[in-house]
């Protein structure tokens, strides 16, 4: 498999490459790329086959958006490439309009991102984050308006609940109006969550799945390990500055989050067994824990695309690579083993054997037969 096998984002006509080209570290300052790498990781993505490449408004204050618009137009390739953005997020301070899921904000947002992008049209635009209050008619009406005016040909939602998700797809097609077609959720080994309720709604729904971080921050990739996590924390322990190493923190219990944004989180026992996991297939086959944990998580049923950055063109080559792995049944019981989800409440439930929940020993779905 590789850039040109296409798939269909969710239950739509758009065919999208299995990975896309994120375009979040596009014009971004320290730990971004410039506007030459940029171009060098875009171009090398298009070479390979790729056509779907992701932004939002607020990625370095818009500044992704014109770098990403200003290649799509160098290049010709607008009628090619699947080009998808968001909103949500606030691009401005004191104006209560400036961000969240309102009509009046999506439609501010989305002239300046078709300004930004040198385009007249969006192929997918994405709700960014749930604003908790704004009803899911009005955003159903908002993106219907957009649909039907040509400045948007499809939407889908990003970090937003599953119930919500379905209120606004049920609502569409009970009345006819568009319908999303797909979810953009974080997704990796060490992060499942979707499982639970983001992925049975996309596939119940026809809503395809576009994980982002499937690095896991870039635990995945073998980075971090516990030995330098420990030696870290003792260093942080040391007489010396008030942040103990040059401004690298250690919490209590000795996890490392300083030169990680979500170093409290990703640095716990069961993530590095997880890693471990990674590690041991990673070996057995030859490749590296990164195409190892990219190759996971393209593969789970109900992706359509897995969202990938890159600050050099080896790096998009890798993660490239990673989709012609095939993992053994014992490979594959392995990661699953390792990352499985906890029993919580009250979807253990959901797990009980049909003897328990119909009486027969034997008890099997449509879907499933």
């Amino acid at each position: 498999m590789d850039l040109t096998h296409y798939r269909s984002l969710g239950r739509s006509g758009l065919l999208v490459s299995p990975l896309a080209l994120g375009a979040m570290t596009f014009g971004t300052e320290r730990w971004g790329t410039d506007a030459t790498a940029s171009r060098a990781v875009f171009d090398a993505y298009v070479e390979a086959g790729g056509n779907f490449v992701d932004t939002a408004d607020l990625y370095s204050a818009g500044r992704s958006e014109e770098m990403l618009g200003g290649f799509i137009a160098d290049a010709g390739l607008r009628d090619r490439i699947v080009l998808a953005t968001k909103s949500g997020f606030p691009r401005l301070q004191g104006n209560a309009h400036g961000g969240g899921n309102g009509a009046k904000n999506i439609r501010t947002a989305l002239d300046s991102s078709l300004t930004r992008l040198r385009t007249d049209y969006i192929d997918v635009y994405w709700m960014h984050v749930w604003d908790r209050l704004t009803p899911p008619e009005e955003v159903l009406l908002t993106m219907t308006d957009a649909v039907r005016s040509g400045r948007i040909l499809h939407y889908g939602f990003s970090n937003t609940p599953a119930w919500y998700v379905a209120r606004v797809a049920t609502l569409a097609q009970a009345h006819g109006l568009p319908v999303p077609i797909g979810l953009q959720y974080q997704y990796s080994l060490l992060d499942r969550g979707v499982e639970l309720e983001i992925l049975p709604a996309g596939n119940a729904l026809g809503l395809g799945l576009v994980p982002w971080s499937p690095l896991g921050g870039g635990l995945l990739t073998g980075k971090y390990s516990r030995d330098k996590l420990a030696d870290a924390a003792r260093a942080s322990r040391l007489p010396g500055d008030a942040s103990g190493d040059g401004g690298q923190r250690s919490d209590d219990d000795g996890r490392l989050d300083g030169d990680n944004p979500f170093g409290g989180m990703l640095f716990t026992e069961r993530n590095f067994d997880i890693v471990d996991a990674v590690r041991a297939v990673a070996d057995e086959i030859g490749r590296s824990m990164a195409e190892v944990a990219l190759a996971w998580t393209a593969r789970r049923p109900g992706v359509s695309s897995v969202l990938v950055g890159a600050s050099r063109v080896e790096q998009l080559h890798q993660n490239i690579a990673s989709l012609d792995i095939e993992f053994t049944a014992a490979q594959q019981a392995r990661l699953d083993a390792a990352s499985v989800l906890p029993s919580i409440n009250p979807y253990f439930i959901f797990q009980l054997p049909p003897q328990m929940l119909f009486g027969v020993a034997h008890a099997t779905g449509w879907a499933a037969r």
